[in-house]
């Protein structure tokens, strides 16, 4: 796939590694903290949809560490054992994050449907460049009367432009499920001062995961767009 594209994406996967460590460490350095409401997160999770009116989504428990995730197929708000169960600021964050997507949905929030509709289109994306790279490993793009190469990287191109239209759509979607679970837990006095900086604090450190994945989509798109473009100056 190319030396630099290598180094591009080893040096986001480590930066992606860091972000990750740090995020867990804050989520067990919050989850030592017991919630005042002691509240669990699931408990929570149903408090938050009950106050929006949204009374078809459910709220279940899965296995893994930070395997949360709401889910807009089978409307269901899936929280990890330890969120689950938790009653500290940063279950609590989490699971009224996950909400924030489960109003998101419910209120038609337009990049959360952007984002939806385009994940066929990633996963067909996807399909389409592991062959590329399978391909290209097996020398078979060398041979110009089955693929020439500069197509091969138009293909790639257009492959890495749709990963980076879907990491920056995520970003909006992250960050507003964020600010409307801390605006809700703050009115709902579901923390204190204290409780809110660490689960605003852990749900920073979340986002960080998605725009360290955008960046990094975005730069390696830019490197094939500059490798495609070289090509017509050789």
């Amino acid at each position: 796939m190319g030396f630099g594209a290598l180094i591009i994406g080893g040096f986001f996967m480590l930066i992606g590694w860091m972000v990750s460590s740090r995020l867990k460490s804050k989520f067990k350095q919050y989850s030592q903290t017991h919630l005042t409401k002691d509240l669990t997160g699931a408990e929570i999770a149903r408090l938050m949809l009950a106050d929006h009116g949204i009374g078809d989504v459910k709220v279940i428990c899965v296995e893994g560490q930070l395997t949360d995730h709401y889910n807009p197929a089978d409307k269901t708000v899936n929280l990890s054992q330890e969120v689950y169960h938790g009653r500290n600021a940063a279950a609590t964050a989490v699971s009224a994050h996950e909400c924030g997507h489960a109003v998101q949905h419910a209120t038609a929030y337009s990049m959360l449907q952007f984002r939806s509709a385009m994940v066929p289109v990633q996963n067909v994306t996807a399909s389409v460049l592991n062959f590329m790279t399978m391909a290209m490993m097996f020398g078979a793009f060398f041979a110009s009367s089955i693929l020439p190469w500069k197509t091969a990287i138009l293909i790639i191109i257009v492959c890495y432009a749709v990963f980076a239209l879907f990491a920056l759509v995520t970003l909006p979607v992250e960050f507003d499920a964020s600010k409307r679970a801390l605006a809700w837990v703050k009115t709902r006095n579901i923390v204190t001062p204290s409780e809110y900086d660490m689960s605003q604090d852990a749900l920073k450190w979340a986002a960080m995961t998605y725009v360290v994945a955008a960046i990094g989509a975005v730069t390696t798109l830019v490197y094939y767009v500059m490798m495609y473009l070289g090509m017509d100056r050789d």
